[in-house]
């Protein structure tokens, strides 16, 4: 299954990715990443394992119209099966949503739909749950849409929130949870190439 990843940040769950495929985990392999951060930390990782990078943003393109087309053609151009999005800050455009119909994944630290949609990442989600009072969080798999947060479930883990939790320790805590079930789920939708959209039990 070759895997074409888009995140903005830092790149810790794509560099969990990396590291499943190289010691034989993930029957995977990363066709290329994309990010619309130039100076992103994914790219960095990327370039160390010799995998395909593309930066697309509004600078490179300012009409969302001309970057979702640019997007789509770095993806099939490289072949991809399935678009991992790993803290991909953008909203994908229609024509990309419609090619990858049901193979486009997205990993959010919460229990969704608790704590998902525009402005619901990072610290901020994790400050949320501790404002709220929550007695538990987790992580949620789910298939994107043209919506942020909004897809259809694939999967969920569900991690207890401590009485002496700050934002950071519940982050700290929740994103070992997200390298795990990332790898996890996608191990499951690479047993089933040709069929990607279906929950994972």
């Amino acid at each position: 299954m070759r895997l074409g990843i888009l995140a903005s940040h830092h790149g810790t769950n794509f560099q969990a990715v990396i590291d499943a495929c190289q010691c034989g985990n993930l029957a995977a392999e990363v066709a290329v990443a994309i990010s619309n951060n130039s100076q992103s930390g994914a790219l960095v990782r990327a370039r160390a394992a010799n995998i395909p990078t593309v930066h697309l943003s509004s600078r490179t393109h300012p009409q969302a119209e001309a970057l979702d087309e640019a997007l789509l053609s770095a993806l099939t151009d490289h072949q991809v099966d399935l678009v991992v999005m790993l803290g991909y800050m953008k909203k994908l455009g229609s024509r990309t949503l419609q090619h990858f119909q049901g193979r486009i994944i997205n990993i959010h630290p919460s229990l969704l739909p608790k704590y998902g949609g525009q402005g619901m990442f990072g610290l901020n989600v994790h400050k949320a749950v501790l404002e709220s009072a929550d007695t538990e969080t987790g992580v949620t798999v789910h298939y994107a849409d043209e919506h942020y947060d909004t897809g259809q479930m694939i999967t969920q883990v569900r991690i207890q929130v401590m009485p002496d939790d700050s934002p950071e320790s519940l982050a700290a805590r929740v994103l070992r949870q997200e390298h795990k079930l990332l790898v996890n789920t996608l191990k499951q939708l690479a047993e089933r190439p040709c069929n990607h959209q279906m929950k994972v039990r």
